[in-house]
């Protein structure tokens, strides 16, 4: 007994290893194979720690507390981005300001993610006359101008927080053509001969959605998500720039190219730098998404 029960251990050993192994090596190959995605997905751990642990790359100081006599000052050892209007730390502010970007584009992906996986995931596998209600309601949301139904939304509901607003609004629109594409997905995943065998078995529909059609949606599902966090963060700066966004004194990168437009000749750095983040953002999580498509998807593997 005690030498059996050893055999099992070294073999549930050796088998977690293997699969450490397997790890290490996807991880090695995607470095190697994808250095625009490598390049990507650094960028983006580095903005959730940024996001998540501010203080550590800041130093300290605070975002909202400036010295007037420090205005506008150039890039320096000191001020590694310069100062704005209020003699604020730009780099600070640009480090906080993530936090609102990160938290909003995350928040957009797991609202958008999870009611795209299931307008599509049922539409798709039902199809019929549900299908064809579905896809007119879906039409009818994407025919909506983006822009303008997020600002109406923003603006009209006052009892809940800005940045949630926000998330619920940029979720709704992006599920709905997102869904689209889930759908297609499901359809051709429930045309696959296990789908028919599971059902001539007595499957029920809810199991074969679970077990056999949605993990076949999932590479996909997550390829979006990765490049729509880009997408959201765009959105929440434009929303930030036009006003409609976070409050002052709160930080963030859109309401900053707003403060600085005015005196955008004079004192230039006050625009460059947020635009430069916000612009590097949107880039590594494209770039990210991107790569992760070609190692998911099988029809991809091996083109690049």
């Amino acid at each position: 007994m005690a030498t059996d029960a050893k055999v099992l251990e070294a073999y549930a050993l050796r088998r977690e290893l293997t699969r450490a192994e397997r790890w290490r090596r996807s991880v090695t190959t995607f470095i190697r194979t994808k250095p625009l995605g490598t390049f990507g997905a650094a960028v983006v751990i580095l903005l959730i720690l940024m996001a998540a642990f501010p203080q550590a790359f800041t130093f300290g100081k605070d975002p909202n507390v400036g010295v007037l006599s420090e205005r506008f000052q150039g890039p320096s050892l000191s001020h590694w981005f310069g100062t704005d209007q209020q003699g604020r730390d730009l780099y600070t502010r640009i480090v906080y300001g993530a936090r609102n970007s990160i938290l909003i584009g995350f928040g957009v992906v797991a609202i958008s993610s999870s009611a795209a996986l299931v307008l599509g995931v049922v539409s798709g596998y039902f199809g019929g006359k549900f299908d064809i209600l579905l896809q007119r309601l879906v039409d009818i949301g994407i025919a909506l101008p983006g822009l303008i139904f997020i600002i109406l939304f923003v603006t009209s509901i006052q009892q809940i927080p800005v940045n949630l607003r926000i998330v619920l609004a940029v979720g709704t629109l992006v599920a709905l053509s997102q869904s689209r594409v889930i759908r297609g997905a499901a359809i051709a995943a429930k045309q696959n001969q296990y789908v028919e065998a599971a059902r001539v078995l007595g499957a029920s529909d809810f199991r074969i959605i679970f077990r056999h059609v949605t993990p076949n949606v999932f590479p996909v599902l997550i390829v979006g998500a990765s490049i729509q966090v880009g997408g959201a963060v765009l959105v929440e700066s434009s929303l930030a720039f036009l006003g409609y966004g976070v409050q002052p004194p709160t930080a963030s990168w859109g309401r900053m190219l707003n403060e600085a437009r005015e005196r955008l000749t004079q004192y230039p750095h006050v625009a460059i730098f947020p635009g430069l983040v916000i612009f590097l953002t949107v880039y590594a999580f494209n770039m990210f998404g991107d790569a992760l498509r070609d190692v998911l998807d099988p029809r991809l593997r091996g083109s690049r």
